[in-house]
Formats: C-alpha cells, structure tokens, sequence
C-alpha cells in the first residue's frame, strides 16, 4: 500500500524529547526539597536541544490536558554553561514574569512571545537583558507587558481597597538593542509612542504594526534602505499611509488586509493605489489585500477576462495594474474581496473565497494572529467538505488540525473545526489517512469537549468520534475519552441528540475490550451514570435508544467482569430491570439487553444468592416463554437460571416456584428453540458456558450449555470452532457422553 507522508514515524530527537519532558524527575530532573526541580549537576544541554525542550513545554501545556506543568521549569534554564537557548517561542499564559527572568542570562537570538497576557513591564526590563543577542522579537497579543503596578505612596486604609494601580510605561524604547531585525508589536496596547519606541533600531527588516491605529507613519522611512516585510493588517490607512508605503522600495512583502467585520472603514482601494504600489515596490514578491473594498473598476472589461485558459502571467491579467508586474507574485491575499472570484490571477498562491485551494491558502496564512478570519475560512472549509468533495484532503485535516490546537480557547474557531472534522474523517476519506493522523484528530476532539461545555462544539465532537472505528483507533487514549463521555451524560441537564450519540460511543467502548478495561470504566462510576439515565428515561416513561443503548452498554461493561456485576446489584439495577419490563412489556431489544446483563450476573457464583429470591425466580421463568427478538429472551433467561440450578437443590431457599417445575419448563423452552438460529450475541470466551458441562447436579444446565454450544459452532463455525478448541471445550464434550447422569439427547448433542 503507498505509504502516507504523515505517517512516517516521529524523529528520535521528538521522542526523546517528548518523554524527558513527562519524566523531568526520572531523567534530567531531580527534586529539591520535595518541590523545586534541579538539573542534574552532570548534564550539559546544546541550544538546539534546549530550544526544543522549551518549545515542546509549551506546546505540551497548551495542548495536553494530562500534562502537568512546573512552577520551575524556567529556571532549568538559568545557567548558560550547562544549558544554552537561542531560539524560544512562548505563548498564553504559560509564561509569567518570574519565567523570562528565569533565563535572563541567556544569549537568545530569537524570542515569540505570543499573547502572553500575564507578562507585565517587569518582562520589558528583562529584555533589556537579552538586547545584545536578539535579532528577532515578537510582543503580538502581550496585552500588559507596558504595564506597571504602582504603589501610591503613604497609604493606610486605601492600600487594602486598591493596592496596585496599573501604570502605563512611557519611558522605554528599544535603546542598544542593536541587532534587532525582525519586530512584532501586533495588538501593541493603546497610548504607546510607537515612533518614539521604534527610534532607536537601526536597520529593521521586517515590522509588524498590526491592529495599531497610526495617523502619521512617516517615520517608517528612516528604515527605506533595510525594511523588506511590512505588516499593517486593521491599521485605518489614508493617502498619507499610501504615500509613505510608496516610499520603501526595498519592501518584498506588504501586507495592508483588514477584517472587513471589524469596524467601519471609509479608506477604499483604487487602481491609482494599486498602479503606485506596482510601479515603486519593484522588489514585490507577496501583497496582501484582503478584507478591501475596491472603489473603482480594477478589473479589465469581463468579456476579455473570461478568454483563454487560465493563467498567471501578469500580461494576462484580470486585475489591470498587476500587468504591470515584472513576473508573478509569490502570494496575494484577496480573501472576502471581489477580485479572488476572476480568472486570471498573477500569483502562484492566492488566499480567497472562491476555491478549495484559496480557501486552504487563507487558514495557512492566518491562522497564527488572526483567529477571526481563520474561523471564517474554516466555515467555508466545512462547506467545502460537506457538499463537494475535498480534493487536499491531508492538507485540510493538517490546518484544522493546527488551527484548533493553537486556538483552544476560541470559540467559534472550536465550532466550525470541529464541525469541519466531521465531515473531513468520514468514511469516504478514511483510506487517504495514517493512523498518526488519525490519532492527532482524536487528540483535538478530546480537547475541544475538555475546554467546551458548549452544545454545538460538543455535538460536534462526539459526531466526530463515531467515524472511528471504536474501541480499537480510541484505545490509546481509552480513559480520557471514557471520563469525558461519562462527564457529559452526568451533566443535569441535557441536550437529547448529545446524550444519544454519548450513551451510543460509551456502548461501543465497552465492546469487545478487555477485562481490566471494564473494570476501570467501572470504577470511574460507568455502571452508576448507566443505571441514573435508565431511571430518568423510566421516570418520563420513555423507551427511546439511549434507555436500549443504557442496557446494551451495562451488558457489555459486566460481561466476566464480577466487580461490575456487584455494582449492578448494588444500586438497585433488579429494581429498574423489573420495572422496565412491567413498564415496556412489548420492548423485545430491551429485554434481551437486560437479560443478556443479568446472564453476566448470574455467572458470579458470589452474586447467585441474591438472584434467589420468588420474585426474580418467577419473573425468569416466565420469561423463558418469550418469543422476543427471536429465542433471545428466552435463552437468556434459560441461562440465568441454568447457573441457578447448578448451585444444587440445597441453594434453591425459596418455596415458590418449586425447582422441580422450573426445570421442566426449561426443557420445554429449550427443546422449543430452532437449533439453526441465526444469533444476535457475541461471545468472546465460553468459559461460563463450558464449566456447566462436567457436573451431574443439573442435568438442564448441562443440556442448555451443549445446546448454546451446537448452535454456535453449527451457525457460525470460522468463528467459534477455533474457540471452542482452545477453550479445551472437546475433552470436555466428550467426557460428558460417558456421564450416567446426562440425558440421552444431551448426550446426542454432545456427540
């Protein structure tokens, strides 16, 4: 089969560095005094090492629920001689002041720090620390990071109602950070001096300025000779921006897109403004646009436009003043604008709405900073998806994959990925994926419910786990995903579609697994949300498919599982079985659920005593004359009761029924049954079954066990001859036949 590219396994480096960081104390770690983490006195760390281990921390943090973070994994760091970084991206509220002073000696390169909310102007003094070394830095999102707290002076009693005042820094600028190129202020705070900020640097390369609002940019032109990336994304321009952009000839990649939502906007883009960009930014390999209006005509007449095939030659182009080009542009962004939707465009890749490939270019290029416009390509992405068919499957599940990752806590990136995951993992993409990409949706599915009680995003998640194949592909994260389920159907109140789907994913869960697998279900209270839900459905007299599915699941989670089958007993599940059957008495699915269940009972030779009871006796015998879902009800009930009667007469404490009679009318039940019945149970093991054969006390336990036993291997033999042969069923059979006390037809049977 053609091997998948994502499927290649991960790099020994990424493994290694991934299980140091869930093991920092049995690796480089050890603890100080119970709480500190210390480095090894022995072990020196390459920055390309170090680099990772912190980027990896963070991304772990971010997006592993089960990984614990340290209050002092910073200070690892602090020493250069046995641990050097270079380059770190931070990001959220993972990184607090105390952490980048942590590693203040450090000679870093480059340092993202990524809407870093809790850092505040103590941080601003900590890179002074690192201004020698940095060439790159970002501040997008670093909301607080020119506040200070102050303390006014000589206060008593005000010091307890507002002891710190947020203080706007005036004073700092980028003074001595000499080899600074690369700079990121996006969503830089109101009522900074930028200019004044900015003055000292040199020669930058790249800036950022974006959703920062700049009546005067003039002072962009003493980097004219150097600045070759410019990013002014919400910035409100004007004729005077234009002027001044015109001006930086050296410029390669401009960006002047806005989020056409955001706020009324009166600049319009003009062919002028287009023809002025191409004809001085001769160095242009990448503009973005999006989000403008375009005032006058920039197209040529629709007629010529629609000629030939298509094509990016700038001499063809359907946008007038890029035929001024000198060749193709590397990227144009032109998503929610009209000029995405014509034929020619001059550029290899172009962001927009009109396509499958334009609306994939757009999450890739704004995913990172800007989660508003991602959302609403992720939305056009899920139409995509739903109505056509998606033709970069890969590429798609890879950038909602990421996009949902970097942006956990924002909601309608959450809605629309998840709901586009849905349709992205169905059947008819199923062979296109690896399992490593399988296993990194289920990751971001479980995340998505574990951040969001919210209706849509959970609906949309349990849809999506129902196109894996259960339990096998949620194996590897089978108690997360089982506490999530079991955390939904205990919520009070309830979405009925979520709570089907839930109660359908806990049943699947709990097929088909082994044993210590359902005895950790159970004890995470499985057995307890099962019975609660029957008892609400009873309550409102309702026999819908979460009450069958309830049963199924209970059936399932105590098969050879006695702890289960205790906790079944012990809050009340005879109760609500008897009541379900005196409330739904024409429910055949529900009665083979519930009779399959207390068939898993009855095998605990420990649980057999509480089944004894007239009640319960009379109410399995008469059942034995079912005809609900074929003979199931009634074989079911025969079983029960055949694990009953192998205790003997002596366990038999009950006056009425006499055992004498029950058994006759097990014979009857049984010789009723066609033993060519097509089955509707599964039966991983045949121990129960087979330890009825060697015993002389029941002889209608011993003929219901051979009769099970021939129906099975006769209906279904690839399945369960193999079974029966490793189960040791045939010496078994065959010693049976020479018993005095087996009837004749079990004997016949047998043979």
């Amino acid at each position: 089969s053609l091997k998948m590219a994502s499927d290649s396994p991960e790099s020994l480096m990424t493994l290694c560095t991934d299980y140091c960081l869930r093991n920092l104390e049995g690796t480089l770690c050890y603890l100080l005094d119970n709480e500190t983490l210390r480095l090894h006195p022995d072990i020196f760390l390459p920055s390309e090492i170090c680099d990772k281990l912190v980027n990896e921390y963070v991304e772990l943090v971010k997006t592993d629920s089960i990984f614990e973070p340290h209050e002092s994994f910073f200070t690892l760091f602090s020493d250069p001689r046995s641990t050097r970084l270079a380059r770190i991206h931070l990001r959220e509220h993972i990184v607090q002041d105390q952490d980048l002073e942590a590693i203040r000696k450090q000679d870093l390169i480059e340092l993202y720090l990524t809407n870093c909310e809790k850092l505040t102007a103590k941080s601003l003094q900590t890179l002074v620390s690192f201004s020698h070394t940095l060439i790159s830095l970002s501040l997008f999102g670093c909301c607080n990071i020119f506040y200070e707290e102050e303390n006014p002076g000589g206060c008593e009693d005000d010091c307890l109602v507002n002891p710190t005042r947020q203080v706007l820094v005036k004073d700092f600028t980028f003074e001595g950070f000499s080899r600074l190129r690369i700079l990121n202020l996006g969503r830089l705070i109101e009522g900074v001096n930028v200019e004044t900020l900015l003055r000292p640097l040199a020669s930058l390369a790249a800036l950022d300025l974006s959703g920062i609002q700049l009546n005067d940019v003039a002072f962009l032109t003493q980097w004219k000779d150097t600045l070759v990336s410019l990013v002014l994304y919400n910035m409100d321009l004007s004729e005077e921006h234009i002027q001044v952009i015109a001006q930086l000839r050296k410029l390669r990649h401009l960006d002047i897109s806005r989020d056409h939502l955001s706020s009324y906007y009166k600049f319009k883009l003009t062919r002028r403004v287009l023809n002025l960009f191409v004809e001085n930014l001769v160095n242009l390999t990448s503009l973005d646009i999006s989000g403008h209006t375009m005032l006058e005509n920039c197209t040529i007449p629709s007629m010529e436009e629609k000629m030939g095939q298509t094509s990016i030659e700038p001499a063809k182009s359907s946008i007038a003043p890029f035929r001024g080009l000198k060749r193709p542009l590397q990227f144009l962004g032109l998503f929610e604008t009209s000029l995405c939707r014509l034929t020619h465009i001059p550029a290899y890749k172009v962001s927009g709405d009109k396509n499958e490939e334009q609306v994939l270019n757009a999450i890739e290029a704004y995913t990172e900073h800007r989660p508003e416009i991602t959302s609403r390509a992720i939305n056009l992405l899920f139409d995509i998806a739903r109505i056509e068919r998606c033709s970069q499957l890969l590429r798609a599940l890879q950038l909602v994959i990421t996009a949902l990752k970097c942006h956990k806590d924002d909601k309608n990136i959450q809605v629309t990925g998840s709901a586009a995951l849905f349709y992205l993992t169905n059947s008819e993409y199923r062979m296109e994926q690896s399992v490593k990409l399988r296993r990194q949706v289920i990751q971001v599915v479980l995340n998505g419910m574990e951040s969001y009680q919210e209706v849509t995003v959970q609906r949309n998640c349990c849809l999506t786990l129902c196109n894996f194949s259960i339990p096998e592909e949620l194996e590897f994260q089978y108690r997360r995903v089982n506490e999530l389920l079991l955390n939904i159907l205990n919520q009070s109140r309830q979405d009925e579609s979520i709570q089907r789907i839930a109660v359908h994913l806990c049943n699947a869960l709990v097929c088909q697994v082994d044993n210590d697998h359902k005895e950790a279900v159970g004890k995470m209270g499985f057995v307890m949300t099962m019975l609660k839900l029957i008892q609400k459905k009873l309550a409102d007299k309702t026999c819908d498919q979460v009450m069958e599915f309830s049963w199924s699941a209970l059936w399932n989670i105590t098969d050879e599982t006695p702890d289960n089958c205790e906790m079944f007993l012990n809050y009340s599940g005879m109760k609500l079985f008897l009541e379900c059957l005196k409330e739904f008495p024409e429910k055949q699915e529900l009665h083979r659920n519930m009779l399959g269940l207390l068939g898993n009972v009855a095998e605990v030779k420990e649980l057999r005593p509480q089944l004894m009871t007239s009640q319960f006796i009379s109410v399995f015998s008469n059942l034995l004359e079912s005809k609900a879902d074929g003979i199931e009800v009634s074989y079911n009930a025969c079983g029960v009761l055949s694990h009953i009667m192998f205790d003997g007469p002596e366990a038999w404490g009950i006056c009425e029924p006499h055992r004498e009679e029950v058994v006759k009318r097990m014979w009857a039940a049984i010789q009723s049954w066609d033993i060519n019945s097509r089955r509707n149970i599964n039966y991983r093991s045949f121990e129960p079954i087979l330890r009825l054969l060697p015993q002389g006390i029941s002889p209608v336990s011993q003929h219901w066990a051979t009769w099970a036993l021939y129906n099975l291997v006769s209906v279904y033999p690839d399945k369960y001859c193999p079974l029966l042969i490793k189960e040791g069923g045939i010496p078994l059979l065959k010693d049976m036949i020479k018993m005095a006390s087996a009837r004749q037809e079990t004997k016949e049977m047998a043979r």
